[in-house]
């Protein structure tokens, strides 16, 4: 089937400006791919991220590298030979699973052969901000049944986190400390987090330094974010990490993390989904592969100033099942 491709660069403004231990960002910068078949258009969305080396020129190259020879053979097979995992193939990927499904007039959880999904309750992320601002977040999102709370291995996290849970005690917790933290603070921090409401801790160590993580006891389910990426990755996880985030820009598209998700389940880890900050077009592929995980984190749209047209509908914390004319 031949095809037109095309690339958009879009910016998308924050409610606010949102902090993390490796940086902040006002604005999400992301990529959007449409696959035109002449008649049908997908499309899919991707965050290039720098932490992975990526930038939006990088992105943009790689998907201009295939752009030819995907145009005369649309398959999402054929993309993994293509492209390695990360932004610019989930684009493409993504794009491909919406057009396939407009195509022969079905829903893309249908395609893969999935029961109809279901609304998901996603966790609402606090960035990284002082004790005091984090805990006065926290108590105007207190009705929220989870919050995401970003660390930073400054010393004053376990402050942040009681401050936070004084001001939502009902609200369970996720702490992220985005490789910010030394394995001493780890083993303080897990030991002492629990009474605190945290239910997970994810990725507190450096990925490739964090072999000490299967020595020693978790007190509290530990996830590998920038640990794992795809299928090639989840065996050195095995016996220092208890779940794992699959997030579909590391991925490289929902077709890889679907088959992610089927063998960790196998494999005893537990699941979260997760994302960039990016529109409902990006959340939607996630909504699919989200369905029974432990911990669901697609709570993008929340973060930008404005969505695009047709996006997810969020009643509250709950995603509901995306509209067909955003995606799938």
């Amino acid at each position: 089937m031949a095809a037109e491709i095309k690339i958009a660069r879009e910016s998308w403004p924050l409610e606010s400006e949102f902090r993390i231990s490796r940086g902040s960002r006002k604005v999400s910068e992301v990529i959007v791919v449409s696959v035109s078949d002449g008649s049908q258009t997908g499309r899919g969305e991707c965050f290039p991220y720098a932490r992975y080396n990526e930038t939006l020129d990088s992105v943009e190259k790689q998907i201009l590298s295939i752009t030819k020879t995907l145009s005369g053979n649309l398959c999402r097979e054929n993309l993994c030979q293509l492209l390695p995992a990360g932004a610019a193939r989930n684009a493409i990927d993504c794009a491909l699973w919406d057009l396939e499904a407009k195509t022969v007039n079905c829903r893309v959880w249908e395609l893969a052969k999935l029961p109809l999904p279901k609304p998901l309750v996603t966790v609402f992320t606090l960035g990284v901000d002082t004790p005091d601002k984090m805990g006065e977040l926290a108590f105007e999102n207190r009705s929220r049944p989870l919050l995401k709370l970003k660390m930073t291995g400054d010393g004053l996290d376990l402050e942040r986190v009681e401050n936070i849970h004084k001001n939502a005690p009902n609200t369970k917790l996720v702490v992220d400390a985005n490789e910010g933290w030394t394995i001493d603070q780890y083993i303080d921090y897990a030991s002492r987090f629990k009474e605190l409401g945290v239910m997970m801790i994810e990725q507190p160590l450096p990925a490739g330094s964090d072999l000490q993580l299967a020595s020693i006891p978790h007190p509290i389910p530990v996830c590998a974010d920038e640990s794992c990426h795809d299928t090639s990755t989840l065996p050195e996880l095995s016996g220092k990490y208890d779940m794992i985030n699959i997030k579909l820009d590391k991925t490289g598209g929902l077709t890889e993390a679907l088959k992610l998700k089927r063998l960790a389940l196998e494999q005893g880890f537990q699941i979260m989904v997760g994302c960039m900050i990016g529109t409902s077009l990006a959340m939607a592929p996630g909504l699919v592969v989200g369905q029974g995980a432990a911990v669901v984190d697609l709570d993008g749209p929340l973060l930008l100033k404005d969505d695009r047209e047709n996006g997810l509908e969020f009643k509250g914390s709950t995603i509901n099942v995306p509209s067909e004319l955003l995606w799938g």
